[in-house]
């Protein structure tokens, strides 16, 4: 039995701010248990939901220096889906309505997170074989583990795994804090270690100091060795090119099964996939105050409002969308306010066509994927995407921007060959956009038995977690065998 000790900032069902959640907390479940024993160590945050809190035991407590303070570290743990999971307890970082705040505030946080997970891993009668990390919230845990080995005699052995989920998001911050707060050494501070561009910056240590480092697509990881993509970390990743990798992220399919969706007005499966998703779509229109049509093409969108999510696209060409073509579009989500006031100025301006949710609902979202014919995700860069694998289970045909794990999982439609999963663009341009969208629309409404052909081949393909965890659990075998 080979133990394996997932480090997150969060995870599902506990905790949840986006894709991070889903893959640390869904991972774990898949990983083969007669092989591997695989368990969870993240923050017990104060705004987590208090039905999981009322759950957790207390199990141990100790300290650990930051800087210059001594910090009380507690350990609960509870069992959830199978899972054994542990959960750091400090109020003094822990505490506030959300588990990320200001940067200042967050690097502090999750140096301590980082140095307590590691301690913990002493007391907890459970000695990694491998620490996978995730993100720069932990990307600390490996720099840690090689500056201070001496501090974790029973660690002497283990290999760290650094995932980098989105490499825009890296924890930098000014030298001299870092320096003071983690108390390592200095030549850690150099730029074959922790230095950035003047600054320190806790993914690059992560990235430098983990024996593998893994993203969440294949094409996402030849993205960031390049200029383009590689957020000014690319001669980096590239120097460490023969240990990274690329996994496509999974779904945990119950959840996205329109047959069983508790959330759904009406359920279905593949054998009635028209009928429903037309019941689905007139249902979400009557709530959401649009034409009841279940002829016209619904567009969706539910997404952070963001520059990588290619709203700057989307506001190019709103106007000339709506004006022209006979199409609804649907929008849930929260984000930066040029692209929520865009939306409501559309959402005012063609009040029939567009309805913009600036918030964020699983309900409404399992309601929009069932009801849409189409998802929009015009991403400036993509590490995976779960959206679009979201969509195929209910038989919503994605429309994307070829860049990383959309390009990975899109299929381009071939009305030659009746082959594809949905419709693709490559370059990052407003009206090659709009032209992909005029010709999945072209398909809906002149060969609409190909339309629904492809539907119901998304939506028996397979994206689950068990591909993937085959795929984690290879590389944990290579790490442990060398």
């Amino acid at each position: 039995m080979k133990n394996i000790l997932f480090v997150t900032s969060e995870a599902v069902p506990f905790i949840k701010t986006g894709g991070l959640a889903d893959v640390a907390g869904s991972l774990a479940r898949y990983i083969d248990r007669q092989k591997y024993d695989v368990r969870v160590i993240l923050p017990k945050y104060a705004c987590m939901d208090e039905r999981w809190k009322n759950k957790l035991r207390f199990h141990s407590h100790f300290y650990v220096t930051l800087g210059w303070r001594n910090q009380y570290v507690g350990i609960l743990e509870t069992v959830e889906g199978g899972v054994h999971y542990y959960f750091i307890d400090n109020e003094y970082y822990f505490a506030g309505p959300q588990p990320y705040n200001q940067l200042h505030e967050d690097i502090e946080k999750f140096a301590y997170f980082s140095k307590a997970a590691l301690a913990a891993a002493g007391m907890i009668d459970f000695v990694p074989d491998v620490i996978h990390c995730h993100d720069w919230q932990t990307a600390l845990v490996p720099v840690f583990l090689k500056a201070f080995a001496e501090d974790y005699p029973l660690l002497r052995r283990t290999k760290t795994i650094m995932t980098i989920h989105n490499l825009r998001f890296q924890g930098r911050y000014t030298m001299d804090v870092i320096k003071n707060l983690t108390g390592l050494p200095d030549h850690y501070f150099t730029p074959d270690g922790l230095e950035s561009y003047g600054d320190a910056n806790f993914l690059k240590g992560g990235i430098a100091f983990a024996d593998m480092v893994t993203t969440v697509s294949p094409t996402y990881a030849l993205e960031i060795m390049t200029k383009e993509g590689g957020e000014s970390l690319e001669g980096l990743l590239y120097a460490r090119k023969n240990s990274l990798y690329g996994i496509i992220n999974g779904l945990d399919s119950t959840e996205y099964d329109p047959s069983n969706d508790v959330y759904l007005t009406h359920n279905f499966g593949i054998s009635n996939m028209k009928a429903g998703k037309k019941a689905n779509k007139l249902a979400l229109q009557r709530e959401l105050k649009l034409p009841e049509d279940a002829d016209t093409i619904m567009l969706a969108m539910v997404s952070r409002l963001t520059d990588q999510k290619g709203l700057d696209l989307v506001a190019y060409v709103m106007d000339e969308l709506l004006s022209r073509a006979r199409v609804q579009f649907v929008v849930l989500g929260t984000g930066q306010e040029q692209y929520v006031n865009m939306l409501r100025y559309f959402a005012d301006k063609y009040p029939d066509k567009l309805s913009a949710n600036i918030y964020y609902s699983e309900q409404m979202a399992h309601r929009i994927y069932a009801s849409a014919d189409a998802l929009l995700m015009p991403s400036l860069f993509e590490p995976c995407g779960l959206s679009q694998l979201m969509s195929y289970c209910y038989g919503t045909l994605p429309i994307v921007r070829e860049t990383g794990g959309l390009k990975d999982t899109v299929q381009p439609y071939n009305e030659y060959e009746h082959t594809g999963t949905g419709f693709s663009f490559a370059n990052y341009n407003a009206h090659e956009m709009l032209q992909t969208i005029y010709y999945a629309m072209h398909i809906y409404y002149d060969d609409r038995t190909q339309w629904d052909e492809m539907a119901r081949r998304d939506m028996r393909m397979d994206f689950s977690w068990k591909k993937s965890a085959r795929e984690y659990e290879k590389l944990y075998d290579r790490l442990l065998d060398h």
